[in-house]
């Protein structure tokens, strides 16, 4: 923490900018929420950060405890960056800011996203009463990427890995998921253009994508 500029400010939530509130660091944060990433996986979720700067970041954050370094085992034997404990209680936070900012007139709604953000959104604008009586097993797949979902009793989990016979398998590109999911984009000309492929039970599938609803925008 030594040379890093400080609040010098009692305050908690002052104290916790000065630990995580430099560009940067929480999307670094929110990259790694889906889990273990290499070096490289971070520069491809966060394409418009330098090298130098997210080397700088990973150091901070491992330095307060917020992230861990540590090498994969054989066959893969390679370096990844994890979140500690700690760190994971960032994400009830970004997703807190994630429906604040949601709300704003200035939001740069055609601003592309990454895997990361797609999936930390679906946990944020999950809408409970939208999953009434829906008890389902999905696969999300995008590119390399599998994630498995499971939506039951009004709740909704997500967690990297294939699924167990899942109902319904959506494949598609993290932008196709994000407009069908949050911007209302017709599902039948998804799947009719190709952009989203559905294996299994269809119309679990168009459900699923309307299980999440955008807070409406603040109006000045």
């Amino acid at each position: 923490m030594a040379g890093k500029r400080s609040y010098d400010d009692g305050c908690a939530a002052a104290h916790a900018l000065d630990l995580v509130g430099e560009r940067w660091a929480l999307l670094v944060v929110r990259e790694l929420l889906l889990g273990p990433k290499r070096f490289s996986d971070l520069q491809a979720g966060l394409p418009h950060i330098s090298p130098n700067v997210l080397s700088q970041r990973l150091k901070d954050l491992e330095q307060i405890g917020v992230v861990r370094r540590h090498r994969l085992p054989p066959p893969a034997a390679v370096w990844v960056y994890e979140l500690s404990e700690w760190g994971y209680e960032l994400e009830p936070i970004l997703q807190q800011l994630g429906r604040w900012g949601a709300r704003s007139p200035w939001r740069p709604a055609e601003a592309p996203i990454s895997l990361a953000t797609l999936v930390t959104a679906m946990k944020t604008m999950f809408h409970p009463p939208a999953a009434e009586g829906l008890e389902a097993t999905y696969e999300l797949r995008v590119g390399e990427e599998r994630f498995r979902v499971r939506v039951a009793g009004g709740a909704l989990e997500i967690a990297r890995g294939r699924a167990e016979r899942p109902d319904a398998v959506l494949e598609g590109d993290v932008a196709t998921l994000g407009a069908l999911a949050f911007a209302g984009q017709p599902f039948a000309e998804a799947v009719s253009s190709g952009r989203l492929l559905v294996y299994g039970d269809a119309e679990l599938a168009r459900r699923f994508l309307g299980l999440f609803k955008m807070p409406e925008p603040v109006v000045l």
